[in-house]
């Protein structure tokens, strides 16, 4: 019996390492493919209001929840800079500074170190993590040019060009239209 138990301990717990695993890079995690975000407006680091509207329905917007504390998040950044390379003319990107264990001084302090070619933009309320339902740092969402949400994934792990190519397709169909 009690061997019973251990081993079907050990199948739950191998089980619970693998959700995350599958938690990546799928259309089920945050706000829903499909939807279009609440209107946000954030802060830029030197405390400037900025709505999100500013991007979004112009052409379509990546979304990174990123922390300068996050090892995922810098996993993560030269899939963000090789895709910002190839597609910054087509779409913006921009990363969203989460006000968990950080303060907007700690996230310059950090960019003055190690630069990135992004829009960083300070959620000091949360209101962004709210409208996009972002579960974790790492997590991205892509919008269309219409603003609504075609990707949506978190961890290190994503095909970014992929999903911004998704969004440009979009938006070239509906030019051709």
């Amino acid at each position: 019996m009690v061997k019973t138990c251990v081993v079907r301990g050990a199948w739950y717990v191998g089980l619970l390492l693998l959700v995350p695993a599958g938690l990546r890079a799928q259309d089920i995690i945050g706000i829903p493919v499909g939807e279009t975000p609440p209107a946000v407006t954030l802060e830029s680091l030197t405390g400037d209001s900025i709505p999100l509207s500013q991007w979004i329905g112009k052409k379509p917007v990546i979304v990174e929840f990123w922390a300068t504390w996050c090892p995922i998040c810098a996993e993560l950044l030269p899939r963000m800079e090789a895709a910002q390379q190839k597609f910054g003319d087509r779409a913006a990107f921009l990363v969203v500074a989460v006000a968990v264990n950080q303060s907007k001084n700690s996230v310059r302090r950090h960019l003055e170190r190690e630069p990135m070619p992004f829009t960083f933009l300070w959620d000091g309320n949360g209101a962004a993590v709210r409208a996009f339902q972002a579960p974790s740092t790492s997590y991205i969402a892509v919008l269309d040019a219409k603003g609504r949400v075609v990707y949506t994934g978190v961890g290190e792990d994503q095909d970014i060009e992929a999903a911004i190519e998704r969004a440009v397709g979009a938006a070239r169909a509906a030019k051709s239209h």
